[in-house]
């Protein structure tokens, strides 16, 4: 199973650091050049192309301001400084290069230097309002601005470590889909692998023995290789049966509309299964007792397939001569006991898959299997036991319970 972080969606990508960098020194040169193109009252005094290019030097450093904020702020106020000092040329309705510089420190410095930078620009400030006499109006109003803009830049900030959250909580989400998603697969696979085993192993077994013991019958008693020879037709048929209905179950509904949706078979096919191994020559008895409350469809399932696995390992390794299959309906749990008199689960190839695969489906419905010799150590012994009530823990209001009897589930 891959635990790879899943690749970001595709999205537009948008203009890069530098490009946005260059646009705004481009868009902030732009403004300040209006107050040099704009006619002047005749009072005011002409503005010159030293002005004009001490104006473009306060605008030049903002190419740099994402690598070093705190110098392109220093280098701005200090070239806005020497402009407002040296010359007397037309000025700005507001600080452009210092409010992008601000803004810039806000986002991008870490808190010192944060809190020292707008210390020094606020004394900037008040200096710079004093040398040119304004009022307090527009020391108030600068102050203002520049404070907005800080304010404005760790607001961004904090957008930015949203807006990472959410991606990173998206990714999380979309991996955690993936893997759950791998494992349902991977559980679905075990099912099937189950259901095939079980079919498969089953006819295949009893079809051998009905083969081996047809010939000697052809000599010795030719009704029986008869019935033996009916006894292969009818097992090949419903393992044929079966293996149809599971495929059809795997097909896209829109592949095969003409799938057979008939459900598994329950403990009331269980008779017949009996039956067909029966007349493989082995003694099978089946018995059913207690109060005879139906299982659900699922338990009742499992139930056939465990059975069918216990009796096919009985034909394949057991060497036994009878079977005793036992249903007990208790007011607890539904147990079913198969004790043979042959010599064990045997250790051939394959030996001990089928009884894992009969745990697991015990342990899917809160159940257990146990195996063990038979009464007085002869034989082998398959108990498996499946609570009606499956205690689960609930997630919001404690614990709860699940049905899985006939009445709910």
């Amino acid at each position: 199973m891959t635990e790879d972080v899943p690749p970001r969606p595709h999205t537009a990508r948008g203009p890069g650091p530098r490009t946005v960098d260059l646009l705004v020194v481009l868009l902030v040169q732009a403004v300040m050049t209006m107050p040099f193109v704009v006619p002047r009252a005749p009072d005011l005094p002409p503005a010159t192309w030293t002005a004009y290019g001490l104006t473009t030097l306060t605008v030049v450093p903002l190419l740099l301001r994402r690598r070093a904020p705190v110098l392109v702020l220093l280098a701005v106020l200090a070239t806005g400084a020497l402009y407002n000092s040296v010359l007397d040329g037309p000025g700005q309705p507001l600080p452009y290069t210092g409010i992008v510089a601000v803004y810039t420190v806000a986002e991008l410095s870490p808190p010192p230097k944060r809190i020292g930078v707008m210390v020094l620009t606020a004394v900037a400030v008040l200096v710079s309002v004093g040398l040119d006499g304004q009022d307090l109006r527009e020391l108030l109003f600068s102050l203002f601005v520049f404070a907005a803009t800080y304010v404005f830049g760790r607001l961004t900030v904090v957008r930015k470590a949203y807006l990472r959250a959410v991606e990173d909580r998206a990714r999380q989400l979309e991996l955690t889909r993936r893997i759950e998603a791998e494992r349902a697969v991977t559980r679905e696979r075990a099912r099937i692998a189950r259901e095939m085993h079980d079919i498969l192993s089953h006819a295949v077994s009893l079809m051998i023995v009905q083969a081996e013991a047809g010939p000697v019958a052809v000599r010795t008693a030719p009704e029986r290789a008869e019935a033996a020879f009916e006894a292969i037709s009818e097992t090949g048929r419903d393992a044929m049966v079966q293996l149809r209905r599971m495929l059809g179950l795997l097909r896209e509904p829109d592949a095969s509309p003409d799938a057979p949706r008939a459900p598994q078979p329950g403990t009331a096919a269980l008779p017949g299964l009996v039956e067909r191994v029966r007349d493989s020559g082995l003694a099978v008895s089946y018995q059913v007792t207690g109060g005879l409350r139906e299982p659900g469809p699922a338990v009742g399932a499992t139930v056939y397939r465990i059975v069918q696995e216990a009796l096919t390992n009985v034909v394949k390794h057991a060497d036994a001569d009878a079977v005793h299959i036992l249903l007990d309906h208790g007011t607890e749990a539904l147990v079913l006991t198969v004790t043979d008199d042959g010599r064990g689960p045997g250790d051939g190839p394959g030996a001990g898959l089928g009884l894992v695969g009969v745990r697991e489906r015990a342990t899917a419905h809160g159940g257990t299997a146990a195996t063990g010799p038979g009464p007085d150590g002869r034989g082998f012994r398959l108990r498996v036991t499946i609570p009606w009530t499956v205690p689960r823990t609930g997630t919001g209001t404690g614990a709860g319970s699940e049905r899985v009897g006939g009445e709910a589930r």
